[in-house]
């Protein structure tokens, strides 16, 4: 009886881990009841009282907050989860931002008798084109694992997971990018998984195992709809047909959309493997040039004096410690031009990855502005110039420190909403701020509007949004990137490229993002194109300038 008694006591000592987390290492696929279930609807109502009530819902409420409605407006709704707006003077919308995770959603809430309403899509998206849901376990053994949720659309809305904790038969884990937080409960051949907003449930969804391909996207041509955005369609349109054959055939692999301007005016419009035009695409480091016009507008605003101003100017004391010789020679001007010279070298045969300003170093610290301030200098600013994405952070640092209202809500004000954008999104960095480095989401049409706007000089429909002086000082070719392969000339955060078709130059200004995402601006041409793309891992990153050299220029120079 004691030994019985000593053995259930050892068996009791140990802990009951649960599952082994190496048995549910692989592939799982579930099914979402309700394909709209990331469609939520914001609303702001009036209560009888004064007070008024923010909700955010699909079809059941999932966030209510009361508070009182005044023009600007500021809340904190969960954790990670809050809302900041403007009502604008006819009193008859909201311009704001839900910030959820990483990214500002631009939200647009319209007045509805005495209420306000508007539509969040936490995924990006419209809404799932297909209701499978996989799951990838990875690195399971004992109570370890990662797990990354990917929503089983043809435009593979993916996840960026962590926190990845076990606690017995339960799992939970977040995605820092949108926001959500997952928490699953393991069968011995299921996973139920509840997808929250805060801690309230969007939708659960049953996974079980699976070995079916995932890249499930197709590669339907989908023509632009008449959307009423300020653009016009040219009666002389473009006809590509070897491209779009070759896009179908995976010559062009994952090119998501072609669209194309001339004279002001759409001249080709399409879109591939199931994007539309009303998909915010994530344009990584294309949206540099968007940060290069932010700053363009505190200076036309004179909020930045000059380009020639020091860093350390727009710095907080803690930060001036930092300061030495030759850092204090750091301009406006030389991070616009990538030629700072701190060791922020992000990729090419010069980058050093132990310098703590790569990309993939700061990003992995608390404090971005830190990590790449206390860095070393490789060179004498405005003497060398390498693509870098810690300059156009230390950017927008300097443009926060200098506008009175929150930086999202200025660049709404000042760039997006007189360009009639308002279905974007911008990526923040580790202090909850917009992120000048890359990462904002537009439509493919919207990217075109801004590259209109620097192809007319700085307007968009007669209307003067930013000075003719900005946009020539932008374009000028300051020094060549050293660390690019075609060692590219570059301007204020925008690329220089020359084209040879039949024996004639014809010079390009460009937006570039990670995966192929390009805007063009092609001034003796008076064209604007846009292309985007899914080649994040294939070395086909460049892609789109191979679509602008053998498909479209050569047409384009014949008409």
């Amino acid at each position: 009886m004691k030994f019985s008694f000593i053995i259930l006591l050892t068996i009791l000592s140990f802990p009951s881990y649960g599952q082994d987390m190496k048995d549910y290492t692989g592939s799982w696929q579930g099914e979402i009841a309700d394909k709209n279930a990331f469609s939520l609807t914001i609303s702001i109502q009036k209560q009888a009282n004064g007070s008024s009530l923010f909700i955010i819902s699909n079809e059941h409420e999932l966030i209510n907050k009361k508070f009182t409605l005044i023009n600007e407006i500021q809340l904190s709704l969960s954790d990670k989860l809050s809302f900041s707006g403007i009502v604008n003077n006819e009193q008859s919308e909201i311009n704001g931002f839900i910030k959820s995770g990483m990214l500002f959603y631009h939200i647009r809430l319209k007045k509805s008798g005495s209420n306000f309403i508007g539509k969040w899509n936490v995924l990006m998206i419209d809404s799932l084109k297909s209701q499978f849901l996989y799951l990838s376990i990875e690195n399971g053994l004992e109570e370890e694992y990662e797990a990354y949720p990917i929503f089983g659309d043809d435009r593979f809305t993916g996840t960026w997971c962590a926190n990845f904790n076990k606690n017995n038969d339960t799992i939970s884990f977040s995605d820092f990018k949108t926001g959500l937080q997952f928490k699953g409960v393991l069968e011995s051949s299921k996973i139920l998984l509840s997808i929250n907003l805060g801690n309230k449930t969007i939708t659960k969804v049953s996974f079980e195992k699976t070995e079916n391909d995932w890249n499930i996207g197709n590669l339907t041509i989908s023509k632009g709809p008449q959307i009423n955005d300020g653009w016009e369609f040219s009666s002389n349109q473009l006809l590509l047909p070897k491209m779009e054959n070759d896009i179908g055939n995976k010559e062009l692999d994952k090119t998501e959309s072609v669209i194309i301007a001339k004279n002001g005016k759409i001249i080709y419009e399409n879109y591939f493997a199931g994007f539309n035009a009303v998909v915010p695409h994530d344009m990584r480091s294309a949206s540099k040039s968007i940060s290069s016009a932010i700053v363009g507008v505190t200076i036309d605003k004179n909020l930045i004096k000059s380009v020639d101003q020091n860093i350390y100017e727009f710095l907080p004391e803690v930060y001036q410690n930092t300061k030495d010789s030759l850092k204090s020679k750091i301009t406006i001007q030389s991070l616009l031009t990538m030629s700072s010279g701190i060791d922020a070298v992000d990729f090419g045969a010069n980058s050093n990855s132990n310098s703590p300003a790569t990309e993939n170093n700061y990003q992995r610290t608390m404090n971005w502005t830190k990590s790449i301030l206390e860095t070393s200098m490789i060179n004498k600013p405005f003497t060398h110039a390498n693509y870098g994405s810690a300059n156009p952070h230390l950017l927008g640092v300097a443009v926060s420190s200098v506008v009175e209202e929150p930086l999202e809500l200025f660049m709404d004000q000042k760039l997006f909403s007189p360009l009639g954008i308002s279905n974007y999104i911008i990526q923040s960095d580790m202090s909850g701020k917009p992120y000048f480095g890359g990462g904002m989401y537009l439509t493919p049409r919207d990217m075109l509007k801004f590259g209109q706007l620097y192809l007319n000089k700085g307007k968009w429909r007669n209307k003067r949004i930013l000075s003719k002086k900005w946009i020539e000082n932008s374009f000028k070719n300051y020094l060549n990137l050293e660390n690019t392969i075609d060692k590219n000339g570059y301007g204020y955060l925008w690329w220089h490229h020359t084209y040879t078709i039949n024996g004639r130059e014809l010079k390009s200004v460009e937006a570039r993002g990670a995966g192929g995402q390009y805007i063009f601006v092609i001034p003796k041409l008076k064209v604007v194109a846009v292309i985007t793309s899914g080649n994040y891992r294939n070395k086909k990153g460049q892609q789109p300038e191979k679509i602008l050299d053998m498909y479209i220029l050569p047409i384009l120079m014949e008409k």
